[in-house]
C-alpha cells in the first residue's frame, strides 16, 4: 500500500479511537466538564499531561529548530524540561491543594480580587489562543502533505475532531483522549527515531548512538565544508544571552502555562498529583531525550539527500516533489548548473526546507516502510490535537467559570455553566482554525511566543502567591497588567512592526523572562507601598504550604 493510504488508514483508525473515548466519557455536571470530577489516576493523568504538554511543538517542530540550530537548539530540550520539573516541584502540589478549577480562580481567590481574576482570564486566553495557533498550523501541515488536501481543509479537518471530544466530554473526555494520544505519539516518534539510528550507526538506542556514535563528528565536517558552523558549535546562532532569555523564558512560562497547571485538578488528591507529576516525567523525558539524536540523523540525511544533486535526481525522488506541492519544500537552480546546493548564503543557498516537516519528512528520507510514514503523520495528529484539545478547554473555562459563573452570574445552575462552556469552545475552535491558517511563525517559534506570554503574566503572581503573604491584589494586577503589555508589545513589534530586538539583541522569543522580572519587580514593590492582604488571605497563604497529611480534618485549603 502506498503512504496515502497507510495515512488514511492509521489516522482514520485513531480519529476513531478519539471520538468513541468522547462518548464515552461525556459528561453533564461542571466538575466533570472542567477538571474531569477528580477522580483521574495518577498513571492516566501522567500520560494526559504529558500528551497534552507534547504537543506539535515537540512532536514536529522541536526537532526541526534543532536540527537547524544545532547546539543553539538545546534552549527548546533546557527549558521546557527544567519548566516542567520546576511546575511538578515548586507549585504543583500548592496549586492542586488550594482546589479550584483555573489559573484565574487560583488569581482571584487568592488575591481577594474580580479585577485581578479578569486580568488573569485575559492573559490566559491570551497565551492560550497564541498556543493554540500553532498546534493548528501542525494539524494543517499534516494533511496538506499526507492526504493530499490544502492546509486550510486540514485545519478545518482537525477542527471538527478536535471539537466533538471537547464539546462532548469536556476535560473528561479530553483526559482519557490525551491518554491514547500520548501512546499514539510516543510509539510513532520512537519507531522512526530506531530505525534510523540503527540504519547509520548499527546502534539501536537513539540517545546512546547520538552520545558514542561518530556521528556528530561526520556532520560536523560536512557543516564545515558547506561553510556552516559546526553542528555542535555553541552560540553559532544565537548569542548566550539570547540563549539564556530564551531558556528561561520557556523554563519560568511552563509553569505558568494554564493548561498544564489544571492537569493537577483533574486527581483526587495531593499526592495523587505528586506521583502524576513523576509520570509525567518519565513520559516526557521518553520524547525529549530522543529529539537530539533525531534532530541529528535528519540534518545528516536531509544534507547527503538533497545536496549537489541534479534537478533530475531530485526530481525522482518522490518525497521531495511531495513536500515541494506543499509549498514547505521548494528549489531554485539560481547558478543554472543543472544541480541544487545548500548554502548557508541565503543570496546562493537553492534549498528552501521550512523548520516544521523535519520530523514528518525524515522516516520518507531514510527509506523506512510506508506504515511508519504514516504512523509518524498520526503521531503528529494526535501531538497537535491534544494541546489543542487542552488550551480549548482553559479559553473555554475561562469565559464560562471565572467570567460567567464567577462575576456575572453566581446562581447558574451545573446545566447552564457547562452550556457555557461548550458555546465557549466552539467559538475558541474558530479563533484556533483561523490562526491555523494564517500562522505568525513556526509551531516552535509561535509555541515559545506562548510561554513568554505566561512567564511575564503568570509565574511571579503564582509563586509570589504561594510563598509570600504580603503580596496583595494591588500589586498582583499591576504586575500583571505590566509584564503581559510590555511582552506583548515587544513580541508583536518585532515579530509584525519591523521594530529591530532593542534590549541586547534578545529575541521576541526569549524577552519573556524580562517580562517576568518586570512583573516580580513591580508586584513586590506595588505590595509594599500598598495595605497587606486581610488576615484571613494571610492565614490561608500559611495553611497552604503546611503538607495536607497534618492538617486537621476538614481544613485543607480552599476544597469545595
Amino acid at each position: 500500500m502506498t503512504v496515502e493510504v497507510w495515512t488514511t488508514l492509521f489516522v482514520g483508525l485513531s480519529f476513531l479511537l478519539y471520538i468513541y473515548i468522547g462518548w464515552r466519557s461525556r459528561v453533564k455536571d461542571s466538575s466533570g466538564f472542567f477538571v474531569a470530577g477528580k477522580g483521574v489516576p495518577p498513571i492516566a493523568n501522567g500520560a494526559a499531561t504529558a500528551a497534552d504538554w507534547m504537543s506539535a511543538a515537540s512532536f514536529i517542530s522541536m526537532a526541526g529548530l534543532i536540527s537547524f540550530l544545532g547546539y543553539d537548539g538545546s534552549i527548546y530540550l533546557m527549558g521546557w524540561t527544567g519548566g516542567y520539573v520546576l511546575l511538578a516541584l515548586l507549585l504543583a502540589p500548592y496549586l492542586r491543594k488550594f482546589g479550584k478549577y483555573t489559573v484565574p480562580d487560583f488569581v482571584g481567590d487568592r488575591y481577594y480580587s474580580n479585577v485581578a481574576r479578569l486580568v488573569a482570564v485575559v492573559a490566559a486566553i491570551f497565551v492560550s489562543i497564541t498556543y493554540v495557533a500553532g498546534q493548528m498550523r501542525g494539524v494543517g501541515i499534516v494533511f496538506s502533505r499526507f492526504l493530499q488536501v490544502s492546509v486550510e481543509n486540514g485545519v478545518i479537518i482537525g477542527m471538527v475532531i478536535v471539537g466533538f471530544f471537547a464539546i462532548l466530554g469536556g476535560m473528561k473526555g479530553i483526559t482519557w483522549t490525551q491518554v491514547a494520544q500520548y501512546f499514539v505519539l510516543i510509539i510513532a516518534y520512537l519507531i522512526p527515531a530506531i530505525a534510523i539510528s540503527l540504519l547509520l550507526t548499527d546502534n539501536p538506542i537513539p540517545q546512546l548512538a547520538f552520545t558514542f556514535s561518530d556521528i556528530a563528528e561526520k556532520l560536523n565536517q560536512i557543516q564545515v565544508d558547506l561553510g556552516f558552523a559546526e553542528y555542535t558549535e555553541p552560540f553559532a546562532n544565537k548569542s548566550m544571552l539570547d540563549v539564556l532569555f530564551i531558556t528561561i523564558a520557556l523554563m519560568v512560562g511552563t509553569a505558568g502555562l494554564p493548561h498544564v497547571i489544571v492537569r493537577f485538578y483533574t486527581v483526587p488528591n495531593v499526592r495523587a498529583a505528586r506521583f502524576s507529576a513523576g509520570w509525567a516525567l518519565l513520559f516526557i523525558a521518553i520524547l525529549y531525550t530522543t529529539a537530539p539524536a533525531l534532530s541529528m540523523f535528519a540534518r545528516y540525511n536531509l544534507i547527503e539527500s538533497l545536496h549537489n544533486q541534479t534537478i533530475e535526481e531530485v526530481r525522482q525522488l518522490d518525497w521531495a516533489s511531495k513536500w515541494e506541492n506543499t509549498g514547505l519544500l521548494t528549489f531554485a537552480d539560481k547558478n543554472e548548473d543543472g544541480r541544487f546546493q545548500l548554502t548557508p548564503d541565503k543570496e546562493t543557498n537553492e534549498i528552501e526546507i521550512d523548520r516544521d516537516i523535519i520530523v514528518l519528512s525524515t522516516p520518507e528520507v531514510a527509506k523506512l516502510a510506508p506504515w511508519v510514514i504514516a504512523l509518524v503523520a498520526a503521531g503528529g495528529l494526535a501531538a497537535a490535537l491534544s494541546t489543542a484539545s487542552g488550551l480549548l478547554l482553559v479559553i473555554s473555562s475561562s469565559f464560562a467559570h471565572d467570567i460567567y459563573y464567577r462575576l456575572i452570574n453566581p446562581e447558574a445552575s451545573e446545566t447552564q455553566r457547562v452550556f457555557i462552556g461548550r458555546v465557549m469552545v466552539g467559538f475558541a475552535i474558530v479563533i484556533a482554525g483561523f490562526f491555523g491558517i494564517n500562522p505568525p511563525g513556526f509551531v516552535g517559534q509561535v509555541v515559545a511566543f506562548a510561554f513568554g506570554l505566561a512567564a511575564a503574566s503568570f509565574f511571579p503572581v503564582i509563586v509570589l502567591g504561594v510563598f509570600d503573604k504580603r503580596t496583595n491584589k494591588e500589586g498582583a494586577i499591576a504586575g500583571m497588567a505590566t509584564g503581559l503589555i510590555f511582552t506583548a508589545f515587544y513580541i508583536i513589534g518585532v515579530k509584525f512592526g519591523g521594530m529591530s530586538p532593542w534590549f541586547f539583541g534578545v529575541s521576541a522569543e526569549g524577552i519573556g523572562t524580562l517580562g517576568m522580572i518586570i512583573n516580580l519587580i513591580v508586584t513586590l514593590v506595588v505590595s509594599r507601598l500598598t495595605p497587606p492582604p486581610p488576615l484571613e488571605i494571610q492565614e490561608m497563604v500559611e495553611d497552604l504550604r503546611i503538607p495536607e497529611s497534618i492538617l486537621p480534618p476538614g481544613e485543607a485549603a480552599g476544597e469545595f
